[in-house]
């Protein structure tokens, strides 16, 4: 099997382990970073995609909440662009659901801790109507470029900030939380014997 796990900086890198499945030996892990924003993440992916052959993506980083709190990781399979969503009157698409995909694939079925992100081009400071569980910059465009190639994707959110009470700054603090926050959310998914 051959995972691809995304992140958006070097700062949010963690190496995963994958204790759950059988024969580590049997598991290829790649790891690339997309940068930051929609646009880059996507075209990043695509290639990586193109040149890998990956069987399941996983995306990998922090996120901001408005609800939740700093340290509280969620398991992502349904997808919203905000900077789209304006325009869902008009028809434009603005929500992508990979959990069918995932399923049929028999991939990340026992991931708990189920979560909606929110994705856009902005690193939102100060809260606004915003759909969702977490708020990030890449997940939604991965999710498009998983879903047109026929790869199942997932993503993993740390959540590193409260939008509104705190900063690209407080972000920035939180990261070496984040690394060790998502890398014991992996090694915990062991006991069980699938993706």
């Amino acid at each position: 099997m051959r995972i691809l796990v995304t992140y958006a900086v070097q700062g949010e890198f963690t190496e995963l382990k994958f204790p759950g499945l059988i024969g580590e030996d049997e598991v290829q892990v790649g790891y690339i970073r997309t940068g930051v924003g929609k646009v880059k993440s996507a075209f990043y992916l695509s290639e990586a995609i193109n040149h890998a052959q990956p069987d399941l993506v996983i995306n990998v980083g922090t996120a901001g909440a408005i609800h939740h709190q700093v340290g509280d990781i969620f398991v992502c399979r349904h997808f919203v662009d905000r900077d789209m969503q304006k325009l869902a009157d008009l028809g434009m698409e603005c929500e992508i659901d990979t959990a069918e995909l995932l399923a049929q694939k028999g991939y990340c079925l026992h991931w708990q801790n189920e979560g909606i992100c929110n994705t856009g081009d902005t690193f939102l400071t100060e809260l606004s109507d915003v759909k969702g569980d977490v708020v990030d910059m890449e997940a939604y465009a991965q999710a498009f470029v998983c879903r047109t190639k026929n790869v199942p994707f997932i993503a993993v959110k740390y959540v590193a900030d409260i939008i509104g009470q705190n900063s690209v700054k407080h972000w920035e603090d939180k990261l070496a939380d984040a690394r060790k926050g998502l890398s014991e959310f992996f090694e915990q998914l062991g006991g069980t014997h699938e993706a």
